[in-house]
C-alpha cells in the first residue's frame, strides 16, 4: 500500500520570523516562496506543520 502524502507550499516568507521556525521550514525542504513540496504523512511533519501553519499552506 502506498504512503499517504501531504502537498506543502510555502506561501508566506519566514523573514523576521523566530529562527526554530526558519529552521522547521527548512527542514520540511522548503527553500523559496510558493515552492511546493509532497511529504509522507508522519506525525513529525505533521506536528512540523502545525508549528509553522502560519506560513504554509497544505493539503493531504
Amino acid at each position: 500500500m502506498a504512503e499517504k502524502k501531504i502537498r506543502v507550499t510555502l506561501v508566506k516568507s519566514p523573514i523576521g520570523c523566530k529562527q526554530g521556525h526558519r529552521a522547521t521550514v527548512r527542514g520540511l525542504g522548503l527553500k523559496r516562496m510558493h515552492q511546493t513540496v509532497e511529504l509522507v504523512d508522519t506525525p513529525e511533519v505533521r506536528g512540523m506543520l502545525n508549528r509553522v501553519n502560519y506560513l504554509v499552506r497544505w493539503e493531504a
